[in-house]
């Protein structure tokens, strides 16, 4: 009997091949993945049963950004640190849901790489069973010695990242990350407990017929983006065939229909709230990141997110993200209509 021969490929093999490419690789960043896949796991076993674990529901308490901290939250904030706070890989941690830097233990040893996060993006939606997810971003450190890390090594541009991924918690479990080599797709196979390969070489595909952005908003647009919305409708141009509308308001889960499927995402600011909504470290760099490894552009209106020099833990930032010639397009309406929001949005960034 003839075997089938196929390549069965776990998160960890990649992640030893990709370090295989690279032979200055000390496998401090190939351990570091490998917690980070653990984490995942984890947080992916809770929010599988969250109803009869009883972890879902609010805790009562607020993050920094006033918003009701969930149960579940909590729990994936504090997996991903403890998983982290004592492998001598990380030298120091940001999680969205903490004011200040998350500092590795006086008696363990520092690492070389900076790790932020955001634990459990669209946690608002865990109550109602629609998908939601983590995002994870790494830096390597800046700071001289073998000391510990400060924000300076928090604070760096986008195109400094070493490494991005998010995890999607669905009808199945998806892991999917770059490290500068392209985006690959990791399913979670519960029966065996592994993170299996199921989309190789991600490319965000052109000509996408979806658009996502929260209409509920729409009172606040700018005329830029006003316009620039019809305009993916197809209700200025005849020609023009329109996009669909869809919109989960799980940023992970926005983003990952727009990586596979093509099309656009957009979170913009207001003349109220010229910054927008999203956090530049926690969410618009890394996914940026993924998405310029994957074929496609993210800005924030003004240019390139992976340009922007972060001023602040928890600033935040317009967002735009999918196909390059549709963000490109959504920069075009705001240098078109929206002069006055512009200068507006780049004294607050301060470029």
């Amino acid at each position: 009997m003839v075997v089938p021969q196929f390549k069965l490929m776990t998160i960890e093999r990649h992640i030893l091949e990709q370090q295989g490419r690279h032979p200055e690789a000390t496998g401090r960043l190939t351990n570091l993945l490998y917690d980070l896949a653990l984490a995942a796991k984890l947080i992916a076993r809770e929010t599988t049963r969250a109803g009869i674990a009883n972890i879902l529901g609010a805790t009562g308490d607020e993050n920094p950004h006033g918003e009701i901290q969930q149960k579940l939250d909590v729990y994936a904030d504090q997996v991903i640190f403890r998983m982290n706070d004592h492998t001598g890989r990380v030298c120091v941690m940001a999680s969205e849901e903490h004011d200040e830097l998350l500092a590795i233990p006086a008696h363990h040893s520092p690492g070389y790489y900076v790790l932020i996060y955001d634990p459990l993006d669209g946690s608002s939606n865990i109550d109602v069973n629609t998908s939601i997810g983590t995002i994870f971003a790494i830096h390597r450190k800046l700071t001289p010695g073998d000391g510990h890390g400060t924000l300076a090594d928090v604070l760096q541009p986008g195109s400094k990242l070493v490494a991005a991924a998010y995890v999607i918690y669905g009808s199945s479990t998806m892991l999917v990350y770059s490290t500068g080599n392209g985006v690959h797709g990791f399913t979670l196979d519960p029966s065996v407990g592994e993170f299996l390969l199921s989309h190789a070489n991600i490319r965000i595909p052109s000509g996408g017929d979806h658009y996502s952005v929260n209409h509920g908003y729409q009172h606040a647009w700018t005329e830029g983006i006003a316009r620039y919305v019809r305009w993916l409708q197809g209700l200025d141009e005849e020609k023009r065939p329109p996009l669909s509308q869809r919109y989960v308001g799980s940023l992970v889960a926005d983003f990952h229909r727009t990586l596979l499927r093509g099309g656009v995402f957009l979170y913009p600011g207001t003349e109220a709230k010229p910054g927008g909504k999203l956090r530049l470290t926690y969410e618009a760099q890394p996914l940026a990141f993924i998405a310029a490894q994957a074929g496609g552009y993210a800005s924030d209106g003004l240019g390139d997110i992976l340009d922007i020099q972060p001023s602040a833990l928890h600033q935040r930032v317009p967002f735009f993200v999918g196909e390059r010639e549709l963000v490109e397009k959504a920069e075009w309406f705001l240098r078109e209509y929206d002069h006055a929001y512009l200068e507006q949005y780049a004294r607050l960034r301060g470029s």
